[in-house]
C-alpha cells in the first residue's frame, strides 16, 4: 500500500526564488508567478472567426483549435475580444449581435449557440482565465458592412462624435458613461467571465487635418474646467472610475484591467514628469487617458501598457518605457504589452526573447500579453517555438491580487496514490470552503525524489496544474519512490498548503 498522507504548512517548506532565470538545457526556470496571457482579436476577423466561418461548429471547433495551441505554450489567460463597435459576440446584453461573427449585425448565429458562454466554459476547462476584452470608444466602423436601425449609432445619434470617417461615443455626456457601465454590468452578471479589459482607445488617436468636435458638449459640461483637454482627461477618468465601481458591486472577485498606449508621458524639463522618451503619442496628451493616475487611485487592478517599441528605438527603448512603468504600480499588477505581430515587418524572434528576459529580470513586472494569437498560433519567426522549448516550457501560476481576496483556500482531502498499468496515479477530492466561502477551483500537482527537500517554488517540480482531480504520472517509474504533494487554488490564485503523498520503492496496488 502507499503511505503517509499529510499536510505540510507552507511556512515549512522551503522557499527558493533563486531558480528565477536560471537555465537548465534549453528550458529556463522562472519564477512559479507569471501572467502569460494573448489577445484574441475579432475585430475584422484577425484572429477568430476566419472571415467568412459563419457556422456556428465550425467557429468553435476554430476556437477549440486556438485554446489548445495556447495551452501548449504553457499560457494561463486569454483575453478575448467581444465588443468591437457597441456590438457583441454574446446573447445576453443590450448591444447586436457583431457583423464579424455572422456577416450581418444582428444576425444571430446558426446554429444558434452564445459565443461568450461557449469560449468562457472551454477556456476553463483548459484552466485559462477568460477576460472579456471590449473596445471602448468605437460605434461604426470607416467601413462598417452592416448597420442595423437598432444599432446605439441609430437610435442615440446624438451620443456620437463623427471623426475621420467613423463615428465614436462622446464620453463627456454623462448619460454615455451610464450606458457603458451598464453594458460591462451586463456581461459581468450574466457570464462566469475572471476579467474585464478595455485596450487603448479612449479619445480617439489624432488624424492630420480632423479635428475633435465635443466643443458643444464642454460648454454644456465642462464648468470648472481650465481647458477641453483637462475636462476630457476627467471624462475618462470618472468612466474608468465608475466601471470599477460597478464590477465590484455585482462580483467583487472579477479583476479590471487596461492596456493604454505605451508612454503615459514624455519626461521634459518643465514637465518632470513621465518616462525618459521622445514618442510622438502619449496617453496623457494624445489619447486623454491619464493612465498612471488609474493605478495610482486603485481604480484598476493591472495595468499592460503596449510597449511595441524594440530595444534600440531611437526615441522609445523598450527597457527605458518598461524601468519607468516598473516604478508606478503603486502595488497593482503591471503586465507588459508584446506586439510581436511585429516580427513579420522587421522584428525577428531575438527581439522578442530577449524583451521577456528584461521582463522577467524586474521584480516588478507579473508577466505579459502578446498581440496577437495568430502570431503564435502560425508562430512567427519561430516564437511559439522559443515559448515552448525555453520561456515557457514549465507552467506558471497566476499571480495572486491579495488586494481582492488574500485568504487561502482549504487542501485536498483523502489524496491516495495507486497504480495504473505501472505508473503512478494520484486521486483526490476537494477541500471544504475557505474561511471566505470560496472553494477549490484547481490543484498542482509537484513531485520530489524522497530523499530531495520539498520545494514548492521550483516550476521544474510541478507535473499537473489543472481542473481534474486526478492525475497519471506517465513519467514515473516503477522502482524509485517519490514524494508528491498536491494543493489547491482558489479563483484568485491563493494556494492552500500541500497534501503530501509518499510512494515508496516498488509498492503496488
Amino acid at each position: 500500500m502507499y503511505k503517509i498522507i499529510f499536510h505540510v504548512c507552507l511556512f515549512c517548506v522551503l522557499v527558493c526564488s533563486s531558480c528565477h532565470s536560471q537555465q537548465n538545457g534549453t528550458a529556463e526556470l522562472t519564477s512559479k508567478y507569471e501572467f502569460r496571457a494573448v489577445w484574441i482579436a475579432t475585430v475584422d476577423n484577425i484572429d477568430w472567426p476566419r472571415k467568412g466561418q459563419y457556422n456556428s461548429e465550425e467557429q468553435k471547433r476554430d476556437f477549440i483549435r486556438i485554446l489548445d495551441e495556447h495551452k501548449r505554450s504553457n499560457m494561463n489567460a486569454v483575453m478575448v475580444q467581444v465588443r468591437d463597435a457597441c456590438d457583441a459576440y454574446y446573447a445576453k446584453g443590450l448591444e447586436p449581435w457583431s457583423e464579424f461573427l455572422t456577416g450581418t449585425q444582428g444576425k444571430f448565429p446558426s446554429p444558434f449557440y452564445d459565443p461568450l458562454d461557449f469560449m468562457i466554459q472551454e477556456a476553463h476547462a483548459r484552466n485559462l482565465e477568460f477576460h472579456a476584452w471590449l473596445n471602448l470608444n468605437r460605434a461604426t466602423f470607416k467601413r462598417a458592412g452592416s448597420i442595423m436601425p437598432e444599432h446605439i449609432s441609430m437610435t442615440k445619434p446624438e451620443w456620437m462624435i463623427q471623426y475621420d470617417g467613423q463615428k465614436v461615443l462622446n464620453f463627456g455626456i454623462p448619460e454615455v458613461r451610464d450606458y457603458i457601465v451598464q453594458v460591462v454590468v451586463e456581461i459581468v452578471k450574466n457570464y462566469d467571465v475572471d476579467g474585464i479589459h478595455f485596450d487603448d482607445y479612449f479619445y480617439p488617436y489624432p488624424v492630420p487635418g480632423q479635428q475633435l468636435n465635443d466643443f458643444d458638449t464642454f460648454r454644456k459640461y465642462g464648468a470648472g474646467y481650465r481647458n477641453i483637454e483637462d475636462w476630457r482627461r476627467s471624462n475618462t477618468d470618472i468612466l474608468i472610475q465608475q466601471i470599477g465601481e460597478a464590477i465590484k458591486r455585482v462580483k467583487p472577485y472579477v479583476k479590471y484591467g487596461v492596456s493604454p498606449f505605451g508612454v503615459w508621458q514624455n519626461y521634459s524639463p518643465i514637465v518632470k514628469v513621465g518616462s525618459k522618451t521622445q514618442a510622438g503619442t502619449t496617453s496623457y496628451q494624445t489619447l486623454y487617458a491619464d493612465t498612471r493616475k488609474w493605478i495610482e487611485k486603485g481604480w484598476v487592478d493591472y495595468i499592460v501598457p503596449q510597449v511595441y517599441f524594440e530595444r534600440s528605438h531611437p526615441k522609445v527603448p523598450y527597457k527605458v518605457l518598461i524601468d519607468w512603468w516598473s516604478q508606478h504600480t503603486y502595488g497593482r499588477h503591471l503586465y507588459i504589452g508584446h506586439g510581436i505581430y511585429k516580427i513579420k515587418s522587421g522584428w525577428n524572434n531575438a527581439e522578442a526573447t530577449s524583451q521577456l528576459r528584461l521582463d522577467r529580470n524586474n521584480a516588478n513586472i507579473q508577466g505579459g500579453m502578446f498581440f496577437s494569437s495568430k502570431c503564435l498560433t502560425e508562430n512567427y519567426g519561430g516564437i511559439q517555438d522559443s515559448l515552448r522549448a525555453s520561456l515557457y516550457h514549465y507552467p506558471a501560476i497566476i499571480p495572486p491580487m491579495r488586494w481582492k481576496d488574500s485568504i487561502a483556500p482549504k487542501p485536498p482531502q483523502r489524496v491516495i496514490a495507486l497504480k495504473d498499468n505501472g505508473m503512478n496515479k494520484l486521486v483526490w477530492q476537494p477541500g471544504e470552503k475557505a474561511s471566505d466561502g470560496n472553494e477549490n477551483v484547481y490543484f498542482a500537482v509537484y513531485r520530489f525524489e524522497k530523499a530531495e527537500k520539498i520545494n514548492l517554488y521550483r516550476v521544474d517540480k510541478i507535473l499537473y496544474v489543472g481542473r481534474d482531480v486526478s492525475f497519471l504520472d506517465y513519467t514515473s517509474e516503477r522502482a524509485r519512490g517519490y514524494v508528491y504533494a498536491v494543493t489547491s487554488f482558489d479563483r484568485l490564485h491563493n494556494e492552500s498548503t500541500p497534501t503530501m503523498v509518499v510512494v515508496n520503492y516498488g509498492e503496488t496496488r
